[in-house]
């Protein structure tokens, strides 16, 4: 099948490579020319293990091409798939105007029947929506299927290519054949319900992950006030199979492109029914609380900050990406330069991103981990890179002028620990660390 997919972020590259691994001829499209240039010259723009290689060998058998032409691509097509950013508004609703645009350029470029495939998370009814759109600018018919994504940067090419499960949501059940062949070899496990339900498929699923985060992290900060081992505790959840031992590793919460902007659109589009998602409403305000455990944490270490030089580990919101947005990362950072902390950082892939964002007088940016530890007052371990596990922490320890470490992913053993001198505290695991708990009043006034 001939495919165009508007939109090269990770949803769009990602799914648009994999396609062309089961035959599919696909053209990615993107109105930034910077790009497709990037991307011609088999260059990602984004960090995602292993998808230069897919570029760089499907570019060069002729499955894959990429164009800032939207109109003479979707000719071309007979699926146009639509994964365009669905950013936050300010109220937390999903900002609909990249994908209402994309659906408005495929109406007035469509010169026969095609496919209109949604893979950007969308509210409920927004398919409809595009529906009519299209409608309104084409007397070409076409069809509506919503396909939304599950894949998880750092690890999206495999989940693209061996995911849990495919949901497709349509009303045309002549189509279901044509879209088990689009993603045949990826699974058996179709799902095909309606497009309502598959819209809310996403979210659900996207809601009920954030919530075992925040979950797990209410139990740790229980953990350390009672001297219980919080990695011991997931562990015996999760054997039970009702439950599961994904999404149960306490931290300082989740981040990213997703969870923080699904989990707030969904409670906007509850509200927009009159009806309060109240449990979801206690998992959003958890984490938002759960990453300034690490500035308590300090406190009780060092008492003030001001003049402190803090030594910072990774700025991404999870491993393997460089994605930075809602990292907890940038509002520890701007706290600890708001109490006058001289901030050392580093992250292997993510700090030019980073920097973009958010830069100051008072931050210092570093090559290396060891560099952004030396002289340091305390280091701080936000995002488990692998690469941090392997530090020898007996010199990072002389090499710090306080040896205070503190470990918001749950890096390290209690055995890489011991003998190092290390100050060591982590989250939900009081026997390695000496803080019995970090306080609400600290937390609420930074």
């Amino acid at each position: 099948m001939k495919l165009a997919v508007i939109g090269t972020g990770y949803v769009g590259l990602v799914s648009g490579v994999c396609f062309t691994l089961n035959g599919n001829h696909v053209i990615c499209v993107d109105k930034d020319e910077e790009k497709i240039n990037k991307l011609n010259r088999m260059e990602s723009p984004i960090y995602e293990p292993g998808i230069e290689a897919l570029i760089d060998v499907n570019l060069r058998e002729g499955r894959l091409s990429f164009s800032s032409d939207l109109s003479d691509s979707v000719r071309r097509s007979d699926i146009v798939i639509l994964a365009v950013g669905t950013p936050s508004l300010p109220n937390g609703e999903a900002d609909l105007q990249y994908i209402e645009g994309a659906a408005a350029e495929v109406g007035r470029a469509m010169e026969g029947y095609k496919i209109i495939m949604t893979k950007s998370t969308v509210p409920v009814g927004t398919n409809e929506k595009i529906r009519k759109m299209i409608a309104s600018h084409t007397t070409h018919p076409f069809d509506i299927i919503s396909a939304p994504e599950f894949l998880r940067e750092g690890s999206a090419i495999s989940d693209t290519l061996h995911p849990d499960r495919i949901v497709i949501g349509l009303d045309n059940p002549d189509l279901e054949p044509v879209m088990r062949k689009l993603h045949q070899g990826f699974t058996e496990n179709v799902f095909v319900t309606d497009i309502r339900s598959a819209e809310m498929i996403k979210y659900a699923s996207n809601a009920f992950l954030a919530t075992k985060i925040s979950f797990i992290n209410e139990i740790a900060n229980i953990c350390e006030k009672v001297g219980a081992d919080v990695t011991e505790v997931a562990q015996g959840m999760g054997m039970d199979r009702r439950i599961g031992s994904s999404f149960l590793q306490a931290g300082i919460g989740y981040g990213g492109s997703c969870f923080p902007k699904d989990t707030n659109a969904l409670i906007q589009i509850a509200g927009n029914v009159d009806y309060e998602f109240k449990l979801l409403e206690s998992v959003v305000e958890v984490n938002k609380g759960q990453r300034f455990m690490i500035i308590s944490k300090l406190h009780e270490s060092l008492g003030s900050l001001r003049g402190a030089v803090i030594g910072i580990w990774g700025l991404a919101f999870k491993p393997n990406t460089d994605d930075v947005r809602e990292a907890p990362a940038r509002e520890i950072v701007e706290a600890l330069v708001a109490e006058g902390a001289i901030v050392k950082l580093f992250d292997p892939i993510a700090a030019d991103n980073f920097r973009k964002q958010y830069d100051h007088p008072q931050l210092r940016w570093c090559s290396l981990p060891e560099e952004a530890a030396k002289d340091s007052d305390a280091v701080c371990l936000l995002t488990d890179w692998s690469l941090f596990k392997d530090i020898d922490l007996h010199k990072l320890a002389q090499s710090m002028r306080k040896q205070i470490l503190i470990d918001g992913r749950n890096l390290y053993t209690k055995e890489q620990i011991e003998g190092t001198g290390l100050e060591y505290h982590s989250v939900g695991r009081p026997q390695m660390g000496g803080l019995s708990g970090y306080s609400q009043s600290v937390a609420g006034a930074v």
